[in-house]
């Protein structure tokens, strides 16, 4: 059976989907004050980039106590991960709604991350300000961090149509997660186009096809 075929009952199981860290539960006060704050964050950022987003403005914006803001994320670089996190949890229920249509994994895969590239473009303040935060980020940061790696891993594999991947998937999925990431760094600064990223998405998503022979 070709990889990208695997019954999709075996979601559950997967480990990448399983391990989620273990923290109490939010009520539904608390998620609605959380979600107030990633959108003020977001706002904040999409008009003025990283600089843009001071902890009190986030807290005037989102109608909370700055001591309430901080017992929810405990730096700006704790809030704008969160904030990708959230924007790439939009990103995947979008995909879902209206999956890539290409023939193979890898295709499906670049032609995935490439929208979610040029969902950033339409944001490039915010884009920016979210991939200072990841490079600033430090171990406090870690849980939030792993986070949105694991969520960009469930795109990817989403795309791929695997719930259950090998190791030498899983070590090209996590290829394919650096490139990504560089590539948007490099877009960020000026140093590349849209059309050197795109080409730099097909060739790292090519691993998928060398892969797919282990099983």
């Amino acid at each position: 059976m070709p990889a990208e075929a695997k019954p999709a009952a075996k979601a559950a199981q997967s480990p990448i989907r399983a391990a989620q860290p273990v923290t109490p539960p939010l009520t539904e006060r608390q998620e609605a004050r959380r979600r107030r704050i990633l959108h003020a964050s977001a706002q904040l950022a999409s008009r003025g980039g990283f600089d843009a987003v001071q902890m009190r403005e986030v807290a005037e914006s989102s109608q909370v106590a700055l001591g309430t803001l901080y017992r929810y994320f405990p730096s700006k670089v704790h809030l704008l991960v969160a904030t990708m996190q959230d924007q790439l949890a939009h990103m995947h229920g979008t995909l879902r709604k209206k999956p890539p249509t290409g023939d193979t994994a890898a295709e499906r895969v670049a032609q995935t991350l490439m929208r979610a590239f040029r969902a950033l473009q339409r944001e490039p303040h915010l884009a920016d300000a979210m991939v200072r935060a990841l490079t600033f980020a430090d171990r406090s940061v870690s849980p939030e961090v792993d986070q949105v790696s694991r969520l960009t891993t469930v795109i990817i594999l989403d795309a791929m149509g695997l719930d259950d991947p090998t190791p030498a998937q899983l070590s090209a999925v996590r290829v394919i997660e650096h490139t990504w990431h560089s590539a948007l760094i490099t877009w960020l600064s000026g140093r590349a186009s849209i059309a050197q990223v795109k080409i730099d998405i097909e060739t790292v998503c090519r691993l998928i096809d060398l892969t797919s022979t282990d099983d």
